[in-house]
């Protein structure tokens, strides 16, 4: 270094000028009106002899500090002011300041209710899915062919319509059991009524109304007891509300609730102890259409007969005659409730 340099304590050298008033240099001005030497020199960094224990240099962006040009301008414009957006690293405008706060909360809530309607949004089709399944796996109705469904659907039809029949003549009934003078004689026609549909039921009276046959012939094996008492109770259930039983020798046997069936000797079958030949024809009262459909129904009373080889025939009758009759049963412990 030369003489007309000194060292000023920052590292950088100075040119030789007029001393500064106040004495030599390094001794502080004894003006009152001085200015603080740290002013003069702001970015004066600490020597050794005044750096605290422990202290270390600042390091920006691991690049040292560089020297402020004292000519330099700054752009006052450039710097944002509080509450003023910037642009952030992925180029959108964010906010600086205390504004910042606000519109991070905000879009945590957004974050949150999206999650929540995500969540909603996949239990309802989870639940969706579900319920398609367990309707398109149904054991029952996947296995049945299109026309039985139809059959089935009819079968139903015709049932509530004979229920609803059912309903409007009991009110009609009612009605006029209650209508005064017309009381008496509504009451008699009623339990004449009555006791015409009860000795149907039993057996004790003929009937005749539109109908089925139904005629079973055995194939390589005879008709057992347990199909003919299978299609009794489909045609029940189909609302038959007569039946007969005859076989190939000609002899009735009228069908009540208290009948019984039992496989004889070379193919024949008994009824009520009744013994009956191949082949055997049931006579049903009511609607054929329904009954027919009950009959054959997949797995039912037809598939089985033909299973083993024998064969079911019908035959729809405009007027069916259920004439056979049943010996009335006398009660000997049973008493209607007063």
């Amino acid at each position: 270094m030369s003489d007309e340099q000194t060292d000023t304590g920052t590292g950088w050298p100075q040119p030789a000028g007029p001393a500064r008033p106040g004495g030599p240099a390094g001794e502080p001005d004894p003006r009152p009106d001085a200015p603080d030497p740290d002013e003069l020199s702001p970015l004066a960094p600490q020597g050794p002899a005044e750096r605290e224990p422990g202290d270390e240099p600042a390091v920006e962006d691991a690049q040292a500090v560089e020297p402020v040009d004292d000519g330099a301008t700054v752009d006052l414009s450039a710097v944002p002011r509080s509450g003023e957006p910037v642009a952030g690293s992925d180029g959108l405008a964010e906010p600086v300041g205390e504004s910042a706060a606000p519109v991070a909360a905000g879009r945590s809530r957004w974050s949150t209710a999206g999650v929540m309607i995500a969540a909603l949004l996949a239990l309802l089709g989870f639940t969706l899915v579900v319920q398609l399944k367990t309707t398109s796996t149904d054991p029952t109705l996947g296995a049945t062919r299109q026309e039985d469904l139809v059959r089935i659907l009819s079968d139903l039809d015709a049932r509530e319509n004979r229920l609803q029949q059912d309903i409007r003549a009991l009110e009609d009934s009612q009605r006029q059991l209650r209508s005064g003078e017309q009381g008496r004689q509504a009451a008699l026609d009623e339990a004449t009524r009555r006791a015409d549909e009860l000795g149907i039921l039993a057996g004790t009276l003929p009937a005749v109304g539109p109908g089925l046959t139904v005629r079973f012939d055995a194939g390589a094996k005879p008709i057992s007891a347990n199909r003919v008492l299978d299609a009794v109770q489909e045609l029940r259930g189909a609302g038959a509300e007569a039946m007969q039983i005859s076989g190939g020798d000609g002899a009735s046997v009228r069908i009540i609730a208290s009948t019984y069936f039992l496989d004889g000797d070379n193919g024949s079958l008994v009824v009520e102890g009744r013994r009956l030949t191949a082949p055997f024809t049931i006579t049903v009262i009511g609607d054929p259409a329904t009954m027919r459909t009950a009959l054959n129904i997949p797995g039912g009373v037809v598939a089985s007969v033909r299973g083993v080889g024998g064969n079911v025939t019908f035959g729809e009758r405009e007027v069916a005659e259920v004439s056979a009759l049943h010996v009335p049963i006398k009660l000997e412990h049973a008493r209607p409730v007063s």
